[in-house]
């Protein structure tokens, strides 16, 4: 009888704890990968860099040597968060001094493009010099836990369009660190080392975990590598946050994100302080290491990406504006802008700015899920997206002894661009074996330039795929089916779709994207998210069914 009535009373406990269990499902598996982070990965704390140091005394003077050579990317920077760009923040105390005297110094790029409008995509193209999806890289890398839970977070009845979540192939999708750049692919820290150069990443990667995709096995000497994505813990007393619990992305992103950096793929360890200004500390370390030898430097910030945190003496130093979120995320700015100052003012006093090419760019615009109206405008969309706001990103670079100061450059530029450039400025051969699409613009910015060479830029995410040619652009969506046609020339910002009264040049570009894309291997690995983002409206803000919306593919 005891025995009955204590099987019984486990039963029920077990009965109890699995309805526990159902019920906090979706807290259970939003938690998920920050528990095993913690578990796998405990993170030592913070200790000094030992960067490899080059020559003690230079073998010819800087001006005599082959350029260095510096990428700073921003994250998720719009056009409008930068001065130079005819936009910026200045009037509410949040200019862009330094990014703006690249500009002054060298080259504005008045229609510079990412490689694709999200970020894995974007980063390939800029080491690669060629589209991704030549080798596989089409979509953005994404856990298959946020499967598990991409039904619950946007589960949401007043939804117009619904989040399309195929479970099947999230169950069998690779890891996260396996998803990324194969190795196979030549980079620019591959080229540049056959001319001896020093070559070295500082942050987001974001190709791949493995040890094979990752920087040290992709031409980098060495690598500060960025872990997981929290600027400072998130109760550290010198943090300031601003969650958008509207955004389900930022909700799984709280509870999952890690302060933590490796060196040269070892254990994990904490940053030093605020993670931007962390990362610039190192790279003004690294220059001054290698003062006396040709040095690329891969500086690629995670600022602005959610989640959006500012440091509190960033933050203070904009009491004027009134907006939590506007105001963490100006201060995100200011601390970008106060990186390229650092590394800036670095190369002068070690005597090597005149010879040293910079390049400043964002891996995409900037995404409608922070809630704000206005970091893409004046053009339509966001990140994810094919229009402007989504493709369309800060371009500028110096070096003061071949680029003229106060140069601007109107022909559309892309970051497959960076590579070819930066070879060519190095002296070193690009492969001869691939297809690089890319081309170098340097002959464009001589004191006498060359004039450009026409050619069509391409996008592609899935069916969602773009082309722009002589000012005409083309987006061709298979959900909604509809394609959008642009002139450019006349209609920068997107207002007029042609489509209907240019059945020509819309069966031009339709051509030409089908040319383009024939014979494409297929992605190595598959989508298993479908979201529709709305071009005119932030996450946050009510959505109509006569509203224009695209869908992306993860």
């Amino acid at each position: 009888m005891i025995r009955r009535k204590t099987l019984g009373i486990g039963l029920l406990a077990l009965a109890m704890l699995a309805a526990v269990i159902w019920t906090q499902r979706l807290l259970i598996l939003q938690y998920t990968v920050g528990w095993r982070t913690d578990i796998l990965n405990p993170r030592d704390p913070w200790r000094p860099i030992p960067w490899q140091t080059g020559p003690q005394m230079p073998a010819q003077p800087a001006a005599q040597r082959a350029p260095n050579i510096i990428v700073i990317l921003a994250d998720d920077l719009g056009i409008n968060d930068v001065g130079a760009h005819g936009g910026g923040r200045a009037a509410i105390g949040v200019p862009t001094p330094a990014i703006d005297s690249i500009a002054a110094a060298g080259v504005r790029f008045d229609n510079g493009y990412a490689g694709s409008a999200v970020c894995t995509v974007s980063r390939a193209a800029l080491l690669t010099g060629r589209y991704p999806w030549r080798f596989g890289v089409e979509f953005t890398p994404t856990p298959g836990a946020m499967g598990r839970v991409a039904g619950e977070l946007y589960r949401d009845p007043q939804r117009i369009h619904p989040v399309l979540i195929d479970r099947d192939i999230a169950s069998h999708t690779p890891s996260f660190n396996e998803l990324g750049m194969p190795e196979s692919e030549v980079t620019l820290a591959e080229l540049l080392k056959t001319r001896g150069y020093h070559t070295v990443h500082i942050g987001k990667w974001h190709l791949g975990s493995t040890p094979q995709m990752r920087p040290n096995n992709q031409g980098f000497d060495e690598s500060l590598f960025m872990e997981s994505g929290l600027y400072l813990p998130i109760k550290h007393p010198d943090v300031v946050n601003s969650r958008q619990d509207f955004d389900p992305i930022d909700r799984f992103l709280w509870p999952n994100m890690r302060f933590g950096v490796s060196y040269n793929g070892g254990r994990w360890f904490e940053p030093k302080r605020y993670l931007t200004d962390t990362f610039t500390d190192e790279a003004v370390n690294v220059i001054r290491n290698n003062r006396h030898r040709p040095f690329f430097l891969y500086l690629a910030h995670w600022g602005v990406h959610t989640p959006l945190q500012a440091s509190k003496e960033d933050y203070d130093a904009l009491p004027g504006i009134t907006d939590q979120r506007l105001r963490v995320y100006g201060a995100m700015i200011r601390s970008i802008d106060r990186s390229v100052s650092r590394v800036l003012q670095t190369l002068r006093e070690e005597g090597l700015l005149e010879n040293t090419l910079v390049i400043f760019s964002s891996d995409n615009g900037a995404p409608g899920y922070l809630g704000l109206t206005d970091p893409n405008k004046p053009y339509r969309g966001w990140k994810l997206t094919f229009f402007e706001g989504g493709i369309k990103v800060p371009y500028v670079a110096q070096w003061p002894a071949r680029i003229p100061p106060g140069s601007r450059f109107a022909a559309p530029v892309s970051h497959i661009d960076m590579m070819p450039t930066a070879a060519a400025a190095a002296g070193a051969t690009l492969p001869a074996d691939r297809p690089i699409d890319g081309q170098n613009l340097l002959p464009f910015l001589q004191r006498e330039p060359q004039p450009p060479t026409p050619r069509a830029l391409y996008w592609r995410d899935g069916p969602y795929r773009s082309v722009q040619e002589a000012g005409w652009k083309l987006i061709s969506s298979a959900r909604p089916q509809r394609e959008w046609l642009f002139d450019l020339n006349r209609d920068p910002t997107e207002q007029q779709d042609l489509a209907a009264s240019q059945p020509e040049r819309l069966a031009a570009l339709r051509a030409r994207l089908e040319t383009h894309h024939a014979g494409l291997p297929e992605p190595l690995w598959q989508s298993f998210i479908g979201m529709p983002i709305f071009i005119d409206k932030s996450l946050d803000q009510k959505q109509l069914p006569s509203d224009e919306y695209t869908y992306w593919f993860n």
